[in-house]
C-alpha cells in the first residue's frame, strides 16, 4: 500500500444557481491575459445543452480519456505512441475555436465618438482575435440563454444516449446548473498524452499542472483531457489549465471559486488514497463498476493502519488529520451522496457532485402534494420524474440506481430534519429507509446545509521544509539554448515561450507601456513584473504600485513596501 494524499472538491448541484460568479473570478484572477480570451478555466453548463466546448463529451469524436483495450490493458483512446508521434505536428482532433467561441467585445467607440444624428449610434460586436465586426452566434454560457431548448437537446452528447421519450420528459420538466473546473484526476489522461512530459501531477497534494518551461504546444494534452479543461495560449505558444488556485491552498485559503461561490456549494479537502491500486481500479472492465472501483482506491483516514503507512510514507501529521475532517472524505465515503462527472472516462477525477434534489420537491409542491413528505419525495424519485437516466450518464456510467440512491438519501434528510425544525419527534424509520442512522442524518445536513467556513473548507497548509526534494521540474530543459525555452526571452515555440516569472502581476510602468505601445509588449520587460510569490503579505509589493511623494521604504517593505521615491526597485516611466 502506497498512500498519498489528494486534494479534492465537492459541488452540491442543489444549491447552484447559474449566477457564475465562480466563472467570472476565475476569469479576472486567471485568465486575463493576452491570448486566452476564450478560456474559462471555471465555466458554469445549463443542462441539458452542448457544454464548453461543444460536444466535449463526445469522446467517439475527440478521442479523450482512456479505454480498456482487447487484451484488458488501460490505453489512451486517441491511440499508440506512434499514432500520436506521426500527428505531432499537426494534431487534427481538438476543438476549433468556433467550438470554444469566438470571444468578441463591442465598439464603444462609435458611441462615445459618433457625431450628434438623427439615430443613435450602434456599438457593433468586434472579434478579440480579428478586431474584424463579427455575428455573435455562439459562447461559453450561451446554453444558460436558450434553457433548455430543443435547438440545444438535439446536440447533447448525454440526451442522444437515452431514449426519445426521456428527451421530451426532460423538456418538458426543468434545467439545472453544472459547474466545471479541471477534475485534477489521478490517473490524468492529458499528463499521458504530453509527449514533452510538461503536464505532471505534484506528488504533496495531487493538483495537476503545466511546466510552462517544458511545453512545447504540441496540444496533445487538449486531445487527450476528456473534459477539454487544458486550453492552448496562442500567444506563448503553451497549454493553460486550472491551476487549482495552489498558491492560495498552499497557505490554507480556498481556490478562488469556492472563495467567492455566493451558494456555498463547494467543499474542498484532502483525501488519502493507495496510488498501488489505481491502474487495477482504472482498468475496471465494467463502466458501471468504475464509481465503486474510484471510491475502494480512497483509503479511511481513520484507520490506524493507513495512518501508519502514511506517516512512512512521509505525508506530514496535520494533513493526515485534515484527512480525518475532510469534507471530502465523509460526502465520498461516509455518506456516498457525491459523484464523480463521467468515471467511464477512466481519468478518477477527483471533482465530485451531489446531484440536484430541489426540482422534485418543487414539482411535487405545485401540483399541491406535500414534497418533502417521505412517502411523496420517494415515489417521486421512483418515477424518473428528474429522470434518473440524464443524471446518471453524468455521475454512474448509466447506473440509475445508483443516482437513485443518493436522491432517495436527500430526500430523506429533508424529510427527517423537517420534523425536528418542527418540534416534532423523529422518525428513525427514514433514516432506516436509506440505511442511514438519525445522527449520520443530522451530521450530513449540518454538512450540506449549515456547514460553517472551516468546515467547508479543510485544508492543510503547505510545508516549505519538503519543498527543495519535491521540486522534479527544476532540473532544466532537455531543448534549453542560450536564449531558447527555460533560458528567458524569445523560443521557437511562441511568444514568452522562454519561460515567464510564476505568478506575476504587471507593475504600472508594463501597464502603462503595454496600454500605449503598437506593438506586443516585448518579453525583455520583465523586470518590470512583480513576482507575488516573493512577497511576504506585509505592505504592498514593491514595484507594484507608482510611488507617492509622502511615502519613504522602510528597510523591509514597510510603510508603503518599499516603493517610495528612494527605492531602487522603482524606476521613472518611460515618455
Amino acid at each position: 500500500m502506497r498512500v498519498m494524499a489528494q486534494m479534492g472538491m465537492v459541488m452540491n448541484l442543489d444549491k447552484c444557481i447559474g449566477c457564475h460568479t465562480c466563472s467570472v473570478t476565475c476569469k479576472q484572477a486567471w485568465t486575463n491575459r493576452t491570448g486566452v480570451e476564450y478560456v474559462w478555466f471555471n465555466n458554469v453548463e445549463t443542462r441539458p445543452g452542448q457544454g464548453y466546448p461543444r460536444t466535449y463529451e463526445d469522446q467517439e469524436k475527440w478521442k479523450g480519456g482512456w479505454e480498456v483495450g482487447r487484451n484488458g490493458k488501460l490505453r489512451l483512446r486517441t491511440g499508440s505512441r506512434l499514432k500520436r508521434l506521426l500527428t505531432i505536428f499537426s494534431n487534427p482532433i481538438q476543438p476549433s475555436i468556433d467550438d470554444y467561441y469566438e470571444p468578441w467585445t463591442y465598439d464603444y467607440e462609435t458611441l462615445t465618438n459618433a457625431p450628434l444624428q438623427e439615430h443613435t449610434p450602434v456599438a457593433r460586436p468586434r472579434s478579440l482575435l480579428s478586431n474584424e465586426p463579427m455575428k455573435v452566434e455562439w459562447s461559453a454560457n450561451w446554453d444558460d440563454d436558450l434553457g433548455g431548448a430543443p435547438e440545444l437537446t438535439q446536440a447533447d452528447p448525454v440526451l442522444q444516449k437515452i431514449s426519445a421519450q426521456v428527451k421530451q420528459q426532460f423538456e418538458q420538466t426543468y434545467m439545472f446548473y453544472l459547474p466545471r473546473i479541471c477534475e485534477h484526476c489521478i490517473n490524468p489522461s492529458c499528463a499521458a498524452s504530453c509527449p514533452s512530459g510538461a503536464i505532471y501531477k505534484r506528488e504533496e497534494d495531487g493538483i495537476v499542472l503545466v511546466d510552462q518551461d517544458r511545453c512545447r504546444g504540441w496540444r496533445m494534452c487538449v486531445t487527450g483531457c476528456p473534459y477539454k479543461k487544458v486550453y492552448f495560449n496562442h500567444r506563448t505558444g503553451k497549454a493553460e489549465k486550472c491551476t487549482f488556485c495552489f498558491p492560495r491552498v498552499e497557505v490554507g485559503i480556498p481556490t478562488v471559486c469556492s472563495e467567492t461561490c455566493v451558494g456555498r456549494l463547494r467543499y474542498i479537502g484532502v483525501v488519502l488514497y493507495d496510488a498501488d491500486r489505481v491502474l487495477e481500479a482504472a482498468s475496471t472492465p465494467d463502466e458501471q463498476d468504475l464509481y465503486q472501483a474510484q471510491r475502494s482506491v480512497l483509503l479511511d483516514p481513520d484507520d490506524p493502519q493507513v495512518v501508519r503507512a502514511a506517516e512512512q510514507a512521509g505525508i506530514p501529521r496535520d494533513w493526515i488529520d485534515a484527512a480525518q475532517r475532510s469534507p471530502i472524505h465523509a460526502l465520498i465515503n461516509r455518506y456516498e451522496v457525491a459523484l464523480p462527472l463521467h468515471p467511464e472516462y477512466r481519468t478518477m477525477p477527483m471533482v465530485w457532485y451531489i446531484p440536484p434534489l430541489s426540482p422534485v420537491v418543487d414539482a411535487l409542491t405545485g401540483t399541491g402534494h406535500d414534497g418533502e413528505d417521505a412517502g411523496n419525495i420517494f415515489g417521486a424519485i421512483e418515477s424518473l420524474r428528474i429522470p434518473v437516466e440524464y443524471l446518471a450518464e453524468l455521475f454512474t456510467a448509466g447506473d440509475t440506481g445508483r443516482v437513485t440512491g443518493v436522491l432517495r438519501k436527500l430526500g430523506a434528510m429533508r424529510s427527517y430534519m423537517r420534523d425536528l425544525n418542527l418540534g416534532r419527534p423523529a422518525d428513525e424509520s427514514i433514516a432506516a429507509a436509506v440505511g442511514m442512522t438519525g445522527r449520520d442524518i443530522q451530521d450530513m445536513h449540518r454538512l450540506l446545509a449549515v456547514a460553517k467556513y472551516d468546515e467547508r473548507y479543510v485544508i492543510p497548509t503547505a510545508h516549505a521544509e519538503q519543498g527543495p526534494e519535491r521540486e522534479e521540474y527544476d532540473s532544466g530543459c532537455s531543448l534549453d539554448y542560450d536564449g531558447g525555452p527555460g533560458m528567458g526571452g524569445w523560443g521557437p515555440f511562441g511568444e514568452t515561450s522562454g519561460g515567464s516569472t510564476p505568478i506575476a502581476v504587471e507593475n504600472f510602468h508594463m501597464l502603462a507601456a503595454r496600454q500605449t505601445t503598437d506593438t506586443l509588449a516585448a518579453p525583455g520587460d520583465r523586470e518590470q513584473r512583480v513576482n507575488l510569490l516573493n512577497w511576504d503579505g506585509k505592505g504592498s509589493p514593491v514595484g507594484l504600485f507608482p510611488p507617492q511623494p509622502h511615502e519613504r521604504p522602510g528597510p523591509h517593505g514597510e510603510d508603503g513596501g518599499g516603493v517610495g521615491p528612494d527605492s531602487p526597485a522603482v524606476t521613472d516611466p518611460k515618455p
